[in-house]
């Protein structure tokens, strides 16, 4: 899927990532999407955007993280919106090793960096649309 044929008009997705380039990257893209694009320097923000910001259809999340990393933020949003999880894409430069750390079912899918843009817009789609796995 094109970056230009996923439409994100009424959606909102919140990047948690401590990489201030790639939070910089994912905004530009996103909103090119017209998504509505907040963000995050790590996972304890997140939660605080979470908590005052309302619902996101989309958290994109790296795992390796000071304060609050991403295995800590997944138990925190599945203990305190266990009705109303927002969708987690994962992306990880741990490895395998570190996607296999990740409770079943808790996340929508997870991309390893560094990783294809096209292909990262495709797995978007896919988790806004319900469709779910892992590459």
């Amino acid at each position: 899927m094109a970056v230009g044929k996923l439409d994100g008009t009424g959606r909102k997705i919140l990047v948690i990532d401590d990489d201030l380039a790639i939070r910089v990257l994912l905004q530009a893209v996103l909103r090119r999407m017209k998504f509505d694009v907040d963000l995050a320097e790590d996972g304890a923000v997140g939660l605080d955007k979470l908590r005052h910001n309302g619902v996101y259809d989309l958290v994109l999340l790296d795992l390796m993280m000071p304060r609050l990393n991403g295995y800590e933020f997944i138990e925190e949003v599945t203990k305190r919106y266990p009705a109303q999880r927002p969708h987690i894409v994962v992306f990880t430069a741990a490895g395998k090793r570190g996607v296999d750390k990740i409770p079943p079912n808790s996340v929508c899918n997870t991309i390893l960096k560094p990783f294809d843009l096209e292909r990262f817009v495709e797995m978007i789609g896919d988790c806004l649309d319900g469709m779910h796995g892992s590459a």
